[in-house]
């Protein structure tokens, strides 16, 4: 990450604490990660799923296979890790539900959209589904996890299963994921919302 990268929006995580308590912060540090433009290598996942949508996704590459995130607790949520090389998305809305004492929190975080489209190179979701109409150039799929070689630093155990394909297009995108990350994730328009009972994404 280079050092002149620096974030489109900032967050006061104080004031959120207050509201939402340390249950949404976990996800909340995970969204600030995200902005300042920093990839995580791994790290255990909080054991909340969240969903991720775009109106339109694009990218040079997509490289994919079946992993197992882990929570602090030890609990493993098995998933597909979507590697996307260098992607474009009209727009981006992700939102979780998180339970605590003052009742059902929704975490949102919203960009793109009118202030213009939002960008990131390898950017990694870890799914238990997506949703989607896509088009993709070369795919190959059942192709060894270790040989993946459309973006770079997605590959996984050899012996398992994976795909990969070049470029892609994917239209009303819908995920329900544990983890997302992005080196130089830039979210223009971005505006993060917590609130009692508040819409998700979909």
């Amino acid at each position: 990450m280079s050092s002149n990268d620096r974030p489109e929006g900032r967050v006061d995580w104080r004031k959120t604490a207050a509201v939402a308590l340390p249950a949404v912060l976990a996800i909340g540090v995970m969204a600030t990660v995200m902005a300042q433009g920093a990839l995580a290598a791994s790290f255990a996942v909080s054991g909340t799923g969240f969903q991720v949508s775009s109106s339109k996704l694009s990218s040079k590459g997509l490289a994919s296979y079946v992993q197992t995130d882990r929570s602090a607790d030890g609990k493993g949520h098995p998933v597909a890790l979507l590697g996307i090389g260098e992607a474009t998305l009209s727009d981006i809305c992700q939102a979780a539900r998180v339970e605590t004492p003052l009742g059902t929190v929704v975490f949102k975080l919203t960009a793109g959209g009118q202030a213009g489209q939002v960008t990131a190179s390898n950017l990694v979701i870890d799914g238990e589904d997506l949703d989607g109409d896509a088009t993709f150039g070369t795919a190959r799929i059942g192709r060894d996890p270790s040989t993946l070689d459309q973006v770079d630093g997605v590959r996984g155990e050899p012996g398992k299963f994976g795909l990969q394909a070049g470029n892609i297009e994917v239209l009303d995108v819908k995920s329900h994921a544990w983890s997302a990350t992005g080196g130089n994730f830039r979210l223009k328009g971005m505006r993060l919302n917590v609130s009692l009972d508040g819409e998700q994404c979909f």
